[in-house]
């Protein structure tokens, strides 16, 4: 039996899709994974791809996780995790400058720590909502 969800994420309205964190790490999904095929192609790089992709992927599910908890405390915890997965997706993807080259915005560390800051802004200041 097919499942039909009538509702969609685009569509909800779900005021998640407002948060500039959250539409950042929605974005970089699709071109870590094109990074990830060209880093898998390398024997040096293979066994990174993965590490890649799943810290990538793990930035939005744990800002969508810690913005659905209705205390504080949790949802600081969430956003903690989603930062610590921004910061790991830096160091994947400084190790994957050989593969991908320096002039890749996702391996410029300035637009990462930008990315940080902005998730800094966001997460501090609905971290502490109840």
């Amino acid at each position: 039996m097919a499942h039909h969800f009538p509702v969609t994420v685009d569509d909800s309205h779900d005021p998640l899709s407002r948060m500039r964190a959250h539409q950042i790490a929605e974005q970089l999904v699709p071109d870590a994974f094109e990074d990830c095929a060209k880093l898998v192609e390398h024997s040096v790089t293979s066994e990174l791809a993965p590490q890649l992709y799943a810290a990538i992927c793990s930035i939005d599910s744990h800002i969508g996780e810690g913005y659905s908890r209705s205390s504080g405390k949790d949802r600081a915890l969430k956003f903690e995790y989603a930062l610590g997965s921004v910061r790991e997706s830096m160091s994947w993807y400084q190790g994957a400058k050989p593969v991908l080259g320096a002039d890749s915005l996702r391996t410029d560390v300035t637009a990462w720590r930008k990315f940080g800051g902005c998730c800094w802004r966001s997460f501090h200041g609905s971290a502490g909502k109840q």
